[in-house]
């Protein structure tokens, strides 16, 4: 046997290897040529298995080119509470948690004005087209609809993010774009220093704000011009290959599919006339939404010289369709899985473009998405799945409720206003009974916790103490958890639990909880100098950022907590 002290230098042996090789990776990636571009794709409501569990139909230059020439990181979930589209989005620019960049929810309410809050919303910047803010009649999305103002820009983000310390080191010369369907998927990556764009469902254009600019660039104009969506009108969202090679070719209509203002539960889905109301929303509920996304994206390559020096650009562009096709179809659907098989031409069809125009060895992409997604219910029940829908309207009959009522001698004015995953309580109302807001706060976090479908309620002041057991759904709810911006009350439903029927919005499938469904999406870097491997240890969408920053020599964004992926510095060559 070894001697204490030869055990204990052999361990400092070890570990002086161990970080001599981190090191040395480390100060190899700092001195290598830098990439032309950083292509970062965030394919929205992207499930970590999706790719993989369609990929029998796909073509070579999509996911398959990604799987097998990049490095594919297959056990990627993200660490926070709320797995909605914004938090996910900026916890991927901002390589930080929600807590830190403060983009805890879709909407929060802001206890100055008394208002729920959308989140990018911003009454200083507005939109530069007239007309091209939300349709409530037509508008899927129920958290945009609570904007009180069509003004957009990214100042509630907190923190920076990759794409605004790229531009400070390089002193304003790298540029910075960012592409989506939606406003908050294109406005988070852009961060604080770069240009976004997003469709308006109302008009049919790509529009953006005077955050921006004073007034449209000549190619965003002639691109609308020339009325891109106008061309799906009077077709249809048709399959891709024979029915009968779907792993779901035989369950096109499943009674808990959507059908939105008559888009239908079976294909083909109709897109009806260039007139209509329904145009905007039918194209983004389909493929056509990722199409229009990139063909916007093609123009912005072209007519921004993106990757033509020496100075490396940004470019994020947002998939946005993956998401509304889960909602409305669930994921294990036919439409989901057709969804799937255009995605993937869209990517190959970007990744050709961009090796024409700035080279694949001069591009280092990144893939993930900013959150997974559930099963639908009904579709987990035909497996013997136990899952339903939780509706908060019926909340105000439950006996816990009532219990609460009588207790405090406080009617139906103690909560304020609910939207998931908050409760935000009545201050002034708590404050004239003279009741102490902490023992309210948690009071009704106890009785909360009788609902069926709830599995944790836990009280601002209880995350605020940090006085909490360490448990699996208190970490995911503190790293939530923002004072200024979290409700009185966070509640996280029970495993195949989901919110439906609030506030108008009824869909078959919603994501937004703290389980693995959820959280668990890809990780992917691809092109430059990447080989292809698989990595299978545990990790977080957040650690791209700071991988991201170690390789083009940037400051940290100023919240970043993540890792460095090293498996990305170990391919740079």
């Amino acid at each position: 046997m070894k001697p204490l002290r030869n055990l204990l230098f052999d361990k400092k042996m070890l570990l002086f290897l161990a970080l001599s090789l981190l090191w040395g990776s480390i100060v190899f990636a700092q001195n290598v040529e830098k990439p032309k571009l950083i292509l970062q794709i965030t394919v929205d409501q992207l499930r970590g298995d999706l790719p993989t569990k369609f990929m029998k139909n796909m073509g070579e230059g999509g996911f398959k080119y990604l799987l097998k020439d990049g490095i594919w990181y297959n056990n990627a979930h993200y660490g926070h509470a709320n797995t909605e589209t914004v938090v996910g989005h900026t916890t991927l620019a901002t390589g930080a948690d929600p807590a830190v960049h403060g983009m805890i929810s879709n909407v929060w309410l802001d206890r100055e004005t008394g208002k729920l809050a959308y989140n990018i919303e911003d009454s200083r910047y507005h939109i530069l087209s007239e007309g091209a803010d939300v349709d409530e009649d037509t508008e899927l999305d129920a958290s945009q609809k609570l904007a009180s103002s069509d003004g957009r820009s990214p100042s509630n983000i907190i923190v920076t993010t990759f794409s605004d310390e790229l531009a400070l080191t390089t002193h304003g010369e790298a540029k910075v774009f960012g592409v989506s369907v939606k406003d908050r998927g294109a406005v988070t990556l852009a961060g604080h220093t770069g240009k976004a764009f997003w469709f308006s469902k109302a008009t049919n254009e790509f529009i953006t704000s005077s955050y921006y600019y004073e007034k449209y660039p000549n190619w965003v104009t002639d691109w609308n011009k020339q009325k891109m969506p106008a061309r799906y009108a009077d077709k249809s969202w048709e399959l891709s290959v024979d029915q009968s090679k779907y792993i779901f070719g035989s369950q096109d209509d499943q009674p808990w599919e959507m059908d939105v203002a008559g888009f239908g539960r079976t294909f083909p889905h109709k897109y009806g006339p260039a007139d209509s109301k329904y145009l905007g929303n039918f194209l983004i509920f389909s493929p056509a939404g990722d199409e229009l996304t990139l063909d916007f994206a093609k123009a912005l390559i072209v007519a921004e010289d993106i990757g033509k020096d020496d100075v490396t650009d940004f470019l994020a562009i947002s998939f946005s369709s993956t998401d509304y096709v889960g909602h409305l179809f669930g994921p294990s659907s036919l439409e989901a899985e057709d969804n799937m098989l255009r995605l993937d031409r869209t990517l190959s069809d970007l990744f050709t473009y961009i090796d024409e125009h700035v080279g694949l060895e001069n591009t280092l992409i990144v893939l993930s998405a900013d959150h997974g997604g559930p099963e639908a219910p009904g579709y987990l029940k035909t497996f013997g799945i136990e899952s339903d829908y939780v509706s908060p309207n019926k909340w105000d009959k439950a006996p816990a409720i009532q219990r609460l009522k009588d207790k405090f001698g406080i009617g139906q004015e103690l909560i304020l206003e609910f939207f998931p995953p908050y409760v935000y309580l009545n201050h002034d109302i708590i404050k004239e009974k003279g009741l102490d807001l902490a023992e309210v706060q948690i009071a009704i976090s106890k009785e909360l916790m009788s609902v069926k479908g709830i599995a944790l309620a836990v009280s601002s002041e209880s995350l605020r103490a940090n006085d909490l057991p360490d448990t699996y759904l208190n970490r995911k709810a503190l790293k939530n958890f923002n004072y200024k911006r979290s409700g009185d009350i966070l509640l996280l439903l029970s495993p195949q639990y989901f919110f439906n029927d609030f506030d108008g919005e009824i869909v078959a499938a919603n994501h937004g909880g703290p389980w693995m469904y959820d959280s668990y999406v890809p990780v992917v870097f691809a092109g430059w100098s990447i080989q292809g491997q698989a990595v299978s240890r545990r990790i977080e969408p957040k650690d791209i950022a700071i991988t991201l920053s170690n390789i083009l020599q940037t400051k940290p964004p100023s919240g970043a907590d993540g890792v460095v992926l090293i498996e990305v510095l170990e391919d740079i060559k």
